[in-house]
């Protein structure tokens, strides 16, 4: 499996398991240190389930064998005890009463360990494939609603910057309408935490018909989102109260979509080195002067 937190992967399969399966993994969230202690007979009685139950969970999240989700979890500890991004202790839920210092703590935590899980399972070679498509396309469309909206009209800003033909959709049926105009020259990126929203994958879906390479940013690598694109770009959450699904996720998201970018501006220097000349006075010209006290 990559490099990354064998929790992260249990928190996004989580929703896809049902009854027993799902006992399991919420178990294992609840308390992943003591898990560690357990045996696979003992964990099913703990659940109410059974040994077969959780070896069938551990195949379901694509590990070998309870053995296997054991050394995992050790690993993610070790990893979390020798790392420079905060205390093991620190965990995600933040109380009404927590002070601020604590608050604080917990949301960098979090925001450092997912930008870290993401560059530890980051797949080189599909930024490349998805740098390489869009640098040379004719047209690029973003599509994404909600928290993922914001990141689609992020990715528009960077990428238009730096001279692509580029357009961030966050509307379903603009999204469509334009995903029906794609070419093979073309570019789809959807972005999606889940990988499920049906108002990204509808157009996603649509571009991928009409021939246009199509790039998905996801949390989820088995999601409908990533099945259905050319390219998968996987990133890690970082959830905490008060920020869960694309809104924790958002940190990772971004460090992925800016190493597209300047991969990009590099793949397209002469282009991107000319627009960023032609628009770089743009900000100080209309930055308001201060005026010396009299």
């Amino acid at each position: 499996m990559p490099s990354t937190d064998v929790t992260t992967l249990i928190r996004t399969e989580l929703p896809r398991l049902a009854g027993s399966l799902r006992k399991v993994g919420e178990l294992i969230l609840e308390d992943p240190a003591a898990v560690t202690h357990c045996s696979a007979a003992e964990l099913g009685r703990r659940t109410g389930t059974s040994q077969a139950t959780v070896t069938r969970f551990c195949r379901a999240i694509g590990l070998d064998s309870y053995q296997h989700l054991l050394i995992e979890l050790a690993q993610e500890r070790g990893r979390g005890e020798s790392s420079d991004w905060g205390s093991a202790e620190i965990g995600p839920d933040i109380s009404p009463d927590d002070s601020l210092e604590r608050v604080v703590q917990v949301v960098g935590t979090a925001d450092l360990r997912a930008i870290q899980q993401t560059i530890d399972r980051i797949d080189l070679d599909a930024i490349e494939r998805a740098a390489q498509a869009v640098a040379r396309a004719r047209r690029i469309d973003v599509y994404g609603v909600g928290g993922s909206g914001a990141v689609a009209q992020e990715t528009e800003t960077r990428l238009f910057r730096i001279g692509c033909a580029v357009r961030g959709w966050t509307e379903v049926h603009a999204a469509t309408t334009s995903a029906a105009l794609l070419t093979p020259a073309d570019v789809a990126i959807g972005i999606s935490h889940s990988g499920a929203t049906r108002e990204t994958i509808e157009p996603f879906e649509l571009a991928k018909e009409r021939g246009a390479t199509t790039v998905a940013v996801t949390a989820d690598p088995r999601s409908p989102l990533a099945r259905a694109a050319d390219v998968r770009l996987i990133s890690s959450s970082s959830e905490t109260s008060f920020r869960t699904g694309s809104i924790g996720a958002r940190h990772s998201v971004l460090m992925l979509i800016d190493c597209l970018y300047v991969r990009v501006g590099q793949l397209s220097y002469q282009r991107a080195s000319a627009s960023l000349a032609l628009t770089d006075h743009i900000a100080g010209a209309h930055a308001v002067k201060s005026r010396r006290a009299r």
